[in-house]
Parts: structure tokens; sequence; C-alpha cells
């Protein structure tokens, strides 16, 4: 064979890797609304910037005729390339080919990626379209799954780990994506589940569909499993790209700064009228977000599930934050058991890629009630505090209105190392409301007054006379729990300025090999 004749078989072989299970599967994945494993990278990575690894990798399999079935690339496209410049290493499972169904070399595959990019310390983000473990292949399919969910376990808070799942995600399959860091589906076209509607209608007898049991809304709103629930597979790539460039490239770097024109002295005169003269009328903190980041741009993080809490991020002066905010519109801004995970894990995730995080508070407490105790408000509530108290990047805390309670301690206060706290003229730090707060003090006063006017007369005096002496954040400021009662409209400069000063903090927990977080 001459060399032209070579070349030319070279570029056969790269086409016929190209084209997966071939052009009648890849028309049917098109007629679900799904893009192919490489339309998917095409998008996500620059243009021309993918670099392919095992092109050529065939599966091993020669049982059940599976020799009799050779497909190049094995039904996964795996490679590195950039976003925004930025290197990546990226997966993309092919469902043309054997419904992407993962085998040994398969696994191989992904693992081979999942080192490299610990080697050179870069984000890693698999794309998942899978019919689950290859039948054919039996346990060294499934030994191919731990491999991979040992490396996600490995490479957790050193490379930031994003899964989208644009198709099916079934069995063991599922607990991959499940140990990264972010995971984004997209409607309709995406489902996760640990056993299928069969499986659960001949277990239990229930009758449901697949996009009951673990589509993207069910994810998105019921779990909390979906970070991002997506229009379409273009949204959801379009999310990531915007993901990653919040996120450093590795636990050794700092987040990226990015250029703004938003000035950093920006008053918001809106904000000094914002809070409500009624302390039990609700209001949009996202708003109050939208009024002092960067030109209003705020990317939340699982903004279906448990909105009585807010996270994403955002940036000040061009600075990536992490925000963590009660949201006063929604159960009244309450911690409860799905919040106080959802906080938690966030946290987790901005301590361990230095990313300073921004807590804005007005709370209430706990939610109380048999349900929230009875599933353990107790150890969940517990995984905030821990985590906020674990925490050693820049914490800044702005106390808008109530902070009451326990839930006052658990929201980044100064007893679990803040940095630096401010409160708002209008905030309320106390053990717990005017009303409850009267009838635990006062309460033998209130059953002697038989008169209805006078034990009223009594109530309303007490509670006037508690809300002056708590209804305000002078007292925690004498005690130093508040660095400063700062007015509204200065509250982005006042943020700015916090963030810069602690820039070079320095902070450590004590040497052990981990925490024993309350799981």
């Amino acid at each position: 064979m001459g060399f032209e004749d070579k070349i030319k078989e070279l570029l056969d072989k790269r086409e016929l890797a190209k084209l997966g299970g071939g052009k009648k599967r890849i028309d049917s994945q098109h007629a679900k609304g799904k893009l192919t494993a490489r339309e998917r990278i095409d998008l996500l990575l620059d243009e021309g910037s993918f670099e392919e690894f095992d092109m050529f990798v065939t599966h091993r399999c020669k049982d059940f005729g599976l020799e009799n079935q050779i497909y190049m690339s094995d039904g996964v496209v795996t490679g590195h390339g950039t976003i925004d410049g930025r290197v990546v290493y990226v997966f993309s499972q092919d469902f043309t080919v054997f419904g992407g169904s993962l085998s040994e070399t398969y696994a191989n595959k992904i693992c081979k990626v999942m080192d490299q990019a610990m080697k050179v310390g870069a984000p890693v983000i698999g794309i998942n379209d899978s019919g689950g473990a290859r039948i054919q292949e039996g346990v060294t399919s499934l030994a191919g799954y731990a491999e991979i969910f040992e490396r996600n376990i490995l490479a957790s808070g050193v490379i930031p780990q994003i899964s989208a799942i644009f198709g099916p995600c079934a069995g063991g399959a599922v607990y991959s994506p499940a140990l990264t860091d972010f995971i984004v589906m997209s409607k309709k076209t995406s489902n996760m589940f640990v056993t299928g509607p069969k499986v659960v209608k001949t277990v239990t007898g229930e009758v449901v569909t697949d996009e009951e049991l673990g589509g993207a809304m069910v994810h998105g709103t019921k779990s909390g499993v979906a970070h991002f629930v997506a229009d379409d597979e273009k949204e959801g790539i379009s999310l990531i790209r915007k993901l990653l460039s919040f996120l450093p490239q590795n636990n050794l770097e700092d987040p990226p700064i990015a250029l703004t024109a938003d000035p950093i002295d920006r008053l918001e005169d809106s904000l000094n009228y914002f809070i409500p003269e009624n302390p039990n009328k609700p209001y949009d903190m996202k708003d109050v977000i939208h009024a002092i980041v960067d030109t209003a741009e705020f990317l939340e993080i699982q903004r279906l599930y448990a909105p009585n809490i807010i996270t994403g991020f955002a940036r000040f002066n061009g600075m990536p934050v992490g925000i963590v905010a009660n949201q006063p519109n929604y159960l009244a801004g309450v911690l409860d058991i799905n919040a106080s995970r959802k906080a938690a894990r966030f946290v987790r995730f901005c301590d361990g890629f230095n990313i300073p995080l921004l807590t804005l508070v007005d709370v209430p407490g706990f939610l109380p009630g048999t349900t929230q105790e009875y599933g353990g408000i107790i150890i969940h509530g517990a995984k905030l505090l821990f985590a906020y108290g674990e925490a050693t990047v820049p914490k800044v805390t702005v106390i808008l209105r109530k902070a009451y309670g326990g839930a006052y301690d658990v929201m980044s206060s100064k007893h679990l190392r803040g940095d630096i706290n401010y409160a708002w003229p209008t905030a309320e730090i106390a053990v717990m409301g005017p009303k409850g707060a009267i009838e635990v003090l006062h309460s033998k006063k209130i059953a002697e007054l038989t008169d209805p006017d006078e034990r009223a007369a009594f109530i309303t005096k007490a509670e006037s006379e508690y809300k002056d002496k708590f209804a305000n954040p002078y007292n925690a400021a004498r005690y130093g729990f508040i660095d400063d009662v700062i007015e509204p409209r200065n509250t982005r400069f006042r943020i700015i300025r916090a963030l810069q000063a602690l820039a070079t903090k320095k902070d450590s927990n004590p040497p052990k090999k981990h925490s024993n977080i309350p799981l």
C-alpha cells in the first residue's frame, strides 16, 4: 500500500468514525429533537478547538454476536478543547452506537480524559445520552462504571465537573452525574432514574412514565438533582459555557476576573425604601441581587428547587462571587430541609474552588412541624451550619430584615467566621419575633389579665418595647457581631470594598483526614 493509499485509508476511517451508528440512526436521533454526540461537542467548544482521543477504539466483546457489530469510537466521543480560550476535557455519549451503552473500552476512554484533566488541572464536562451498561459485556461493563465513579470522587473539589443529561441516564449510570458538581437537563428529551418504569411497575405496582419518574422538571423541582433545566440542548450547552465563566480551572486557581463598565460606587437609591413597613409583607430578594451585582447579571443555580433560598453566581467589580440569599417571597424565606441542603452544597462548592461568598439575610427561622422534624431538619439544617463554619473563602454577610433564632447563627454569622457582617437599618436580630417573644417573656402576666382589652393593651405595649429593643441592628452592633450598619443604597460599594479587603485572606481548619459532615 502506497503512501497516498495510507493517507486515504486514514481519512476514510475518520469519516466512518464520525458517522457513529450510521446515517439512519443519526436521523432517528434528530427526529427525537436530540443532537448527535459530535454536534453537541461542536456547540460546546470554541470553533476548531476540539482535539479527539481514541477515535479508533472498538469494543472487545465476542459474545451474543457482538463481534459482528464493530463501530469505531465505540459509543463515546472523547477529547479536549477550549471554552472562551480555556482548556476543558469532554466526553459525549453517542446514542446511535448500541444505544450509547457503556462497554469496557468505552469506560476506559472516559477514564483517560478524566485522568488527563486531573493531571493538567482542567474542568471535565460529560454529556450523557445512554441506555446504561452494555448487557453483553456483563461485569466488565459494571467495573467500567465503578472506575468512572472512583475518578469522579477523587476529582471532587480538585477540578470542576459538569454533567449534561441530554437523553436517558438510568441505573448505575446516574451515579456519575450525581457525583459531579452541576447537572444540566433538557426538557422532554432527558431523564434520570435508578430503576425505570417497567421495574417500578413490577416491584411496586405503580404506573409511571419516563417523564413522570425522572424527567427534567421532576429533578428540577422535586428532587433537586438537576441544577439547571434547559428548554433544549442548545440552551443547556449555553448554560454550561456561562457557568464555566465564573469558575476557576481547578482548586489551586482563583476564579477569572472579567472587565466591567459598571461603576464600583454606583448608588441604588431605591434600596433605601425597599423593605416594606409591614414586617410580614414579602418582597423579591432577586430585585436586591440584580440591583447590586455587575450589570444586573445573575446566574441562578437550582432556580426551581427550594425557592425559599436563592443560590447562584454573579460578579462584583468583575470578581466572581457565590450568592446565598433568603427569599421572603416564598415561605417567608424560612429555612427547611430542602433549602438547607441546597445552600450547604453550594457553599461547599464555592469554598472548594476559591469563590467568595455573599450572604443576604432575611430569615424568620426554621420551618416548624412534624414533616420537617421527622425528615431530619436537625441534621439537614446542620449541613448549612457546617458548610459556613468550615468555609475559609472570604465571607461577606448583609442582614436586610429578619435574622431570628438559630437561623441567624446559620446564615454566615460573625460566629461562624463571617469576615465582614453588615446590616441595613431595617435589620431585626433577635431570638424570635415580637409576638412569640412576648408570649414567653410575659406568659404569667398575660394569663392573669382576664379583661380582653387590658390584655390586648398590655401585649401591644410589650411588643412595642420588644421591637424598640430588638427590631434594629444596633444591639448586635454593640457587641461587634455586626461590623457596620450601612445605608442600603450603598450596599454594592460596601460589598466590593469588603471583597477587595479580603482578597488576600488566609484562613485554615485544624489538620484532619476529612470532616464528618452531618449527612
